[in-house]
């Protein structure tokens, strides 16, 4: 790999060399779901970026530790510092003990992502597990002078944390006297001593239903502190990559910069990710707007929106088409097309899987020149493709994970590997490296690193079974019975591919 990898950095908004702290080893943390609701889209999206990022750091050599939290608690209605927490107001709904919300819809989210062929994280912490840490890390900004109790709460003090040479708005690119102005709450009405400061510990209305003892009376952590918390914990006061989605560079990601400065003296995280938003035929993907869906309803097609069903790894695919700064719009015409697109790869991917190499009479070659011998001479223009698309592909993870393009180089590979299967091309053509260098690549590209997998609903043995009688059949030109397999086929999306040199089975594009 001739270029380095390179990351978009939300905090100097520019691309920079990854140098991790620690090498091999890699710290990453990213913001889960707050489990009080089915997860949706733009949650995919974003744990997608970085479960790519969390495979391809591994493929180059990196040892990394994945933490993506469970927020269970403290994340109010509003993301503010007031109002209902999202989980107590559920269970208040469906008359469920919070935990049972929280447990019903942490498995949604685990099956959504399992179905997505997502990698589990190293550690997957959860706010209520990490309640003593929170309390000490209030505890300790307290006797910093970085947070104050007022009224049974302790907030985060902005004015001090600047007066100490911080920039609060840094990665937001916000500044304070805009905040202000923003905010609306009235003179002599609030708890805080300044409209910004933000809350750290809350504490608990008597009708709050998720509430623990503190030195400060019984309450609930915030929002903020929680991310902090566990993420030092598990990678140090420092660590590398700390991902999430664009919505929570502001407040979230902010206030987290600011406490983990708070407590450690250093800005806790160097390179900060954030994935961008989705939108559907041009508009912003919205439940107001009523053009939102669930990633059950996109894989089921039962929407008003969908003209069809789309499967887990189609829609895999179809978000890898876009690199994940960009926005990315759902259509069913761009569905389709990934569908289309999905398909042809998985029949590469059968193709070159089933390959052997077979030497042949000639397979040499003398300072980039052919050796004029009799048999099939390898042909270095062909090779030096190859090795070109393998390169560009690499390149294009390299540049801050541009799954798009990397998914145009792997398609360049795919033209060979169609070649192959066509008897267009003959494996020796390539040489045994050339030959070898295809099959590896383009299989760890599209499997390892892209996490894209072949979906089909009966086994390759009953599969190869069925055309066996096809052959079988064909032979003693019993073509009802012919028929009758194609359209078993047929109806599990499959073809049935009657070639010179073989019968094949292909997925229908």
């Amino acid at each position: 790999m001739t270029q380095p990898l390179k990351i978009y950095n939300s905090l100097s908004r520019q691309k920079e060399l990854f140098e991790p702290l620690s090498p091999p080893h890699v710290g990453l943390y990213v913001c889960g779901p707050t489990v009080y609701n089915y997860v949706h889209l733009g949650n995919v999206r974003t744990f997608l970026t970085f479960d790519i990022l969390f495979r391809y750091l591994t493929h180059i050599g990196y040892k990394v530790r994945y933490v993506r939290n469970i927020t269970d608690v403290g994340h109010l209605v509003g993301d503010g510092d007031e109002g209902e927490d999202k989980i107590g107001r559920m269970a208040k709904l469906e008359k469920l003990e919070p935990m049972e919300i929280v447990q019903r819809y942490t498995n949604d989210f685990h099956q959504v992502l399992e179905r997505l062929n997502f990698h589990t994280p190293s550690i997957e912490p959860t706010a209520t597990g990490h309640l003593i840490e929170q309390i000490e890390a209030v505890k300790d900004l307290i006797n910093k002078g970085l947070a104050y109790e007022s009224n049974g709460s302790v907030y985060f003090d902005i004015n001090k944390y600047n007066a100490q040479g911080n920039n609060y708005g840094k990665l937001s690119g916000r500044v304070l006297e805009e905040l202000l102005t923003e905010t609306r709450e009235l003179e002599g009405t609030s708890e805080k001593r300044n409209p910004l400061d933000f809350a750290i510990w809350k504490k608990a209305a008597p009708e709050h239903i998720m509430q623990w003892e503190s030195p400060w009376g019984k309450g609930f952590p915030g929002w903020h502190l929680e991310c902090t918390c566990m993420s030092t914990k598990y990678l140090g006061a420092q660590f590398d990559i700390h991902g999430g989605g664009m919505d929570l560079k502001f407040p979230h990601h902010e206030c987290e910069i600011a406490q983990g400065t708070g407590l450690n003296g250093a800005d806790p995280v160097r390179y900060w990710m954030h994935s961008n938003m989705l939108t559907v035929n041009g508009q912003k993907m919205s439940k107001s707007l009523g053009n939102s869906f669930l990633p059950a309803e996109l894989f089921t097609g039962n929407h008003p929106l969908l003209e069809q069903a789309y499967s887990p790894m189609t829609t895999r695919f179809f978000m890898l088409q876009s690199q994940y700064r960009s926005t990315l719009d759902f259509s069913n015409d761009a569905l389709k097309g990934a569908q289309k697109a999905f398909k042809r790869l998985m029949n590469g991917l059968r193709a070159i899987k089933a390959m052997e190499y077979i030497p042949s009479e000639v397979d040499t070659q003398t300072a980039g020149l052919k050796v004029s011998t009799p048999g099939v001479a390898i042909d270095a223009k062909k090779v030096a493709d190859i090795e070109k698309s393998v390169q560009g592909f690499y390149d294009a993870m390299n540049d801050d994970l541009n799954t798009a393009v990397a998914i145009a180089q792997l398609f360049n590979l795919l033209k060979y590997v169609n070649m192959l299967y066509l008897n267009q091309l003959s494996p020796a053509a390539l040489g045994e490296g050339g030959f070898a260098m295809l099959k590896d690549k383009f299989t760890t590209f599209t499997e390892e690193i892209l996490g894209l997998k072949e979906e089909k609903s009966e086994s390759d043995a009953i599969l190869g079974g069925m055309l066996d009688l096809y052959r079988e059949y064909k032979a003693s030109q019993r073509y009802d019975k012919v028929d009758q397999i194609r359209a078993y086929f047929k109806a599990q999306n499959l073809v049935i591919r009657d070639m010179k040199h073989r019968i094949d089975w292909a997925y229908e594009e």
